[in-house]
């Protein structure tokens, strides 16, 4: 009968073990996944600005014409008013405003320095330039 007794539980030291080996795993892991955020963000933006092309794509073939830089991406979510008219608007191209990664409003300027529209993030830092994380990101680069 002692013996079942003693064998039924772990010892202070097994326990200790266990918990020295789930930290070092945690110290080696944690570092490596937490080096990533930055870039799964940026890899996010540039998925981002592909489904805001392709919206401004569809708006493009609805109404013939890109929203202006006064009307901005705000004309995929509601139908804008002012110039050019959105004559055949019907619905949503986009569910809401859409946002970076990192919080800011998206950049949009019609007509574009080299086409009909620039259409950027300003990056982490959410200011023109910037290098790694902070570095602006645009839909013509992808």
């Amino acid at each position: 009968m002692r013996n079942l007794r003693r064998s039924g539980g772990f010892t202070l030291i097994e326990v200790m073990v266990v918990i020295v080996i789930l930290g070092v795993l945690g110290a080696m892991v944690v570092p490596s996944v937490l080096g990533k955020t930055g870039e799964a963000r940026m890899k996010a933006a540039r998925v981002d600005l592909r489904a805001i092309e392709t919206a401004l794509d569809m708006y493009r073939m609805d109404n013939f014409v890109y929203p202006s830089s006064d009307q901005g991406l705000e004309a995929l979510v509601s139908r804008p008013s002012g110039f050019p008219e959105a004559k055949n608007w019907t619905e949503p191209y986009l569910k809401k405003a859409p946002k970076d990664p990192w919080g800011n409003h998206y950049q949009y300027i019609s007509p574009g320095s080299a086409g009909a529209f620039d259409l950027f993030s300003l990056g982490a830092d959410g200011k023109p330039g910037g290098e790694g994380e902070a570095a602006d990101i645009f839909a013509a680069d992808l």
